[in-house]
């Protein structure tokens, strides 16, 4: 851990369930930032006692709950700003011209983190039922003097954090 840093959690693609294991994996973060399909405003309110939450809403998430969730938000974090969204495929903006240190998304279910044009690009994978043959992850971000790493974090492994 790196003095002074700041860690925020990322999650994405619940779809309603909450793994007690990210309770573990979340543990320190100072905020969470969840990329949609949450499906279920129970989700939020049991991450909000983690840490303060900030939530797009995803191709799943529809009713009066999840109209107060807006397709994307832009988060100012340790003096760097986030991008979040639900689909990678909608971003609307240039991330880098923009001035974005990262971008956040799901959708694919797939974690993956890429820096493109000095943006970092992550996907926390999915964190809700299992998809196909994808792994249940989450990730967190270290923000620390300008700069962010990520770090994917299996749900299916003991984690200690």
């Amino acid at each position: 851990m790196v003095a002074d840093a700041i860690d925020v959690g990322l999650i994405a693609d619940t779809h309603t369930v909450l793994r007690p294991q990210v309770i573990t994996a979340f543990r320190g973060v100072t905020r969470i930032l969840h990329a949609g399909d949450v499906g279920s405003p129970l989700v939020l309110a049991e991450l909000q006692t983690i840490a303060p939450v900030t939530a797009v809403r995803g191709n799943v998430d529809q009713g009066r709950w999840a109209d107060q969730l807006s397709d994307t938000e832009i988060v100012e974090v340790g003096g760097v700003l986030i991008y979040l969204l639900h689909d990678l495929e909608d971003l609307p903006v240039d991330p880098y011209a923009a001035g974005f240190a990262a971008v956040v998304f799901g959708h694919s279910h797939k974690p993956e983190t890429h820096y493109r044009d000095g943006v970092l690009y992550v996907n926390p994978g999915s964190a809700g039922p299992r998809r196909f043959a994808n792994p249940i992850t989450v990730a967190r971000l270290q923000i620390a003097a300008g700069t962010v790493r990520p770090e994917i974090i299996s749900l299916e492994t003991p984690v200690s954090h």
